[in-house]
């Protein structure tokens, strides 16, 4: 009996392998490097305005008329007015922001002068109730806030300019991956594509597939933050006749800076905090529980509510969440839902979970 001779390897099967593997580590690098280099908000940029582009060019402008020419289907807006709407539309938007900016800095100007007095009211009648030792500590009237404002912002110019060079520098990647993504968008597909070229755009597909679920979950999340938002500022706080100013504002504000994962979560914590305690210090204190409660609540929030939309396990996020967080800082605690479920759909498609 003849021994088998056992077949001869398949070289494209080989080579489809080794093209399906350099896919996995250019879409690795690519998320390691945004989380590492600060990337993540021109990535973040490219997926939404490549979601919009795409959006725009499937809305039907209306059908052709008896007079116009013979076409089966409605008119569609082009891929290219598209993409200049989404890249325009915040140039506009700065544009015009430019124009009405000094009304805008006469308002700013006047709630800052509204904020201080207050809060040198505030400081005024604590000083009449805390111990002597606590008291020479305290500022004295409207000069005394403004000269211990002055100092902490001298104290702390090195900081700031740090931190506003770091949002400058955030804002110009996000409209550079905004550019980038418009035209993506409005990009005709090719008709053939190389190996390398196809199973990068396969894994394009899936993160992009996941990142609109992500969307759609942190749009419920954004929701509920704001519905507790107005049910402490417009239910709790009145019944204890504590009326805070901008309510309705910051309720606003809540849902929408709540669409940004975490971080604009932080934001609104600092401005409500300091609204509260223009109020009174009990306030603010106040505020300031609510708003921890929520932030550490919305671990698993988010975990639940994102876990539904992407079919993952509520521990697996929160395992996930809290190592990109001791890890990667707020920017892993920002990017976990998004690459957990873009690992999700890769596992999925290749039949592994």
């Amino acid at each position: 009996m003849k021994p088998e001779i056992p077949p001869l390897p398949d070289p494209q099967a080989r080579t489809r392998q080794l093209v399906q593997v350099a896919s996995y580590v250019l879409v690795a690098g690519l998320c390691l490097l945004s989380v590492l280099a600060g990337l993540l908000p021109g990535l973040l940029a490219v997926c939404i305005s490549f979601l919009v582009t795409r959006a725009m060019t499937r809305i039907p402008l209306g059908r052709p008329g008896r007079l116009g020419p013979p076409r089966a289907g409605p008119y569609y807006l082009p891929p290219w007015v598209a993409a200049t709407v989404v890249i325009t539309a915040p140039l506009v938007g700065l544009l015009l922001l430019m124009l009405n900016a000094k009304g805008y800095s006469l308002l700013a100007v006047q709630q800052y002068q509204a904020l201080l007095h207050h809060l040198a009211n505030t400081v005024l009648e604590m000083r009449e109730k805390l111990p002597p030792e606590i008291v020479r500590h305290l500022p004295e009237g409207v000069a005394g806030m403004q000269a211990l404002l002055a100092d902490q912002l001298r104290n702390q110019a090195s900081l700031l300019a740090s931190v506003g060079r770091s949002w400058l520098h955030g804002v110009l990647l996000a409209y550079v991956g905004l550019i980038v993504g418009a035209l993506l968008g409005s990009r005709r597909p090719p008709t053939t594509r190389r190996p390398l070229a196809e199973a990068i755009a396969r894994r394009a597909v899936h993160f992009i597939d996941a990142f609109r679920q992500i969307v759609a979950a942190q749009f419920w999340i954004a929701t509920f933050n704001a519905t507790l938002t107005a049910g402490f500022l417009l239910g709790v706080l009145p019944l204890f006749n504590i009326h805070m100013p901008y309510d309705y504002a910051l309720v606003g504000m809540t849902f929408t800076f709540g669409l940004v994962p975490i971080v604009g979560n932080l934001v609104v914590n600092v401005v409500m905090t300091l609204v509260g305690v223009s109020v009174s210090p009990l306030v603010g204190a106040a505020c300031l529980a609510f708003l921890i409660a929520i932030h550490k609540a919305e671990y698993f929030i988010n975990a639940r509510v994102v876990g539904s939309r992407t079919s993952t396990g509520v521990w697996e996020l929160l395992a996930v969440m809290f190592a990109a967080e001791t890890l990667f800082g707020v920017t892993g605690l920002v990017a976990a839902p998004l690459f957990y479920a873009y690992v999700k759909k890769e596992l999925a498609a290749a039949g592994l979970v």
